[in-house]
This record gives structure tokens, C-alpha cells and sequence, in this order.
């Protein structure tokens, strides 16, 4: 388990990871904000389209899970949740890179929205008090990032309200138990939806490689074509067999379709890093 030490209160250099999402968010607030003051009734149409109602996505809003995460309505609030990207982005950001936890932060999004819709839907199934309510803001995004600062760098103390020092480790878990707390209240699909955001994260970095989901996705995309033409290989070797069988000779090939010699070992054993 890795330990920095103390944290002091310090803001961060501003770049990087933290800096995309600390402007993307920040304009989509003044954009919404105008938007308010130019027509209430557009910008409370559009809020609506980009907020998550779980009956709005499973009905084809298929933005919703993404779009929610720009919408933010107090100063206050918004405020807080940009100071907060700004310092735990930039904080992963030092170990693990701009990429990495840049989709730490989209999983935890989406994990934030599908938890809400998961819950949405079992409520009408099993019949049990669910009630809908729009999801906005990057909460469920910034509960995943403590998460992963609390797994990781559980040792590591922060500075809570900016004057209590107390561990990573702990701070995630006083967040989870609130969220916990919550479900037995009227925001249930809230909170549940946020414990989906730390969820998410969590699995990400237990499952997700160090250089994040794209050299994920890269990695996997070349193993799939890999196999697909170590099949076209294995196919082409049967048919060859065949054909030199009605030609009166005997061809072997291997299961990767390498041949072998009449003696049983592998033919051009010297170059076999090309068949791999």
C-alpha cells in the first residue's frame, strides 16, 4: 500500500487532466447560466434534456449518462465540485497519468448513471418506493476519484473542510457511509447512484491496466485481429493439407498453422517469432 505522507493544503498546478474537466465544466455552468438570465424556459428545457432521468435515457436519451455530469445550477455547489476535481484529479494525475484518470473519471460518471437506472428499474419491477429524481452535477465522478485515492494512497492524509487532517482511507469511508445513510431517506436514487459512481471507479482501477482505458481498448482490438488472423492461418493450413493429399504428398501443420517436418519438429524453427 503506497504512503506520500501529509498532504498540506496547497492548490495544485493548474494542467493537464485537471484542467480539461475543470474548464469543460466551468463553461457548461456559464453557458446554463446565460442561458438563465437570456430565457428561463430554454435553459430549464435544455437542463431537463441533459439532466438523467432514468425513464428519459431506457426511453432513447442515450446523452443523458455523459451530459448530466455538465449541469450545475448553486455557485456554491459548483464551486465545490470544481475546487474538488482540480485537487484529486491533479493528485491521481502525478501517479498514474492525464489519461488514466481521465477515465477513472468517465467511469465513475457513468457508473453514477447506470447505478440510478439499475435502481429505477428494480423499483418498478419488485414495486418498492424508488422516486425519480434528475440526476446533475459531477458528484457520483468525484466520489469514484476518492474512492481510487482511498484504495491507493490510503495512508495519505488530507485536510477535510480544509482545517481537519484525517486519512485517505477514512475520508472515503465517511463519504460511503453518508451515501449508505442516505438510502433509507426520500434521495435513495441519489444515493445509490453515487455509491454506483464509487463502484465504478473502484472496479476501474482494480480491472483497468496503468495506462488506462484506451491502451485497453488498443491492446484488445490488436489481440482480436491477431486471432482473427491466426484462424485465417489455421483454415488456410487445413486447406492446403487437402490439397497436397490429392496431389499424392503428405503436409502437416501444427494447431497455429506452422509446418512440420516429416521428422515431427517444426520447420523454420529459427524464424518462429513470425508465426506468433
Amino acid at each position: 500500500m503506497r504512503r506520500l505522507g501529509s498532504t498540506p493544503f496547497a492548490f495544485p498546478d493548474f494542467r493537464g487532466a485537471a484542467r480539461r474537466l475543470v474548464l469543460i465544466n466551468l463553461v457548461a455552468y456559464f453557458v446554463l447560466l446565460i442561458l438563465r438570465l437570456a430565457s428561463p424556459a430554454l435553459a430549464g428545457e435544455i437542463g431537463a434534456r441533459l439532466a438523467f432521468q432514468p425513464s428519459m435515457f431506457l426511453s432513447g436519451w442515450l446523452w443523458q449518462p455523459i451530459t448530466y455530469s455538465l449541469v450545475h445550477l448553486g455557485l456554491m455547489g459548483t464551486l465545490f465540485e470544481l475546487l474538488s476535481i482540480w485537487f484529486l484529479v491533479s493528485f491521481l494525475e502525478t501517479g498514474h497519468g492525464s489519461g488514466w484518470v481521465t477515465w477513472l473519471y468517465v467511469a465513475s460518471v457513468l457508473g453514477t448513471a447506470l447505478a440510478a437506472a439499475a435502481i429505477y428499474i428494480v423499483g418498478g419491477t419488485m414495486h418498492f418506493s424508488a422516486p425519480e429524481i434528475p440526476l446533475y452535477g459531477c458528484m457520483g465522478g468525484i466520489f469514484g476519484l476518492l474512492i481510487a485515492i482511498g484504495v491507493l494512497y490510503a495512508d495519505t492524509e488530507f485536510l477535510m473542510f480544509f482545517v481537519v487532517g484525517i486519512k485517505a482511507k477514512y475520508l472515503a469511508a465517511i463519504y460511503a457511509l453518508i451515501a449508505f445513510a442516505m438510502l433509507f431517506g426520500q434521495q435513495r436514487m441519489y444515493a445509490f447512484a453515487e455509491l454506483g459512481g464509487g463502484l465504478a471507479g473502484l472496479l476501474y482501477i482494480r480491472l483497468m491496466p496503468r495506462r488506462g482505458a484506451s491502451f485497453f481498448l488498443s491492446e484488445s482490438l490488436y489481440g482480436l485481429r491477431n486471432r482473427y488472423y491466426r484462424w485465417k492461418r489455421r483454415k488456410a493450413a487445413r486447406k492446403f493439407e487437402v490439397y497436397m493429399r490429392k496431389q499424392g504428398r503428405t503436409v502437416r501443420f501444427d494447431g497455429q498453422g506452422r509446418p512440420i517436418g516429416e521428422d515431427g519438429t517444426e520447420r523454420d524453427r529459427d524464424d518462429k517469432k513470425r508465426w506468433n
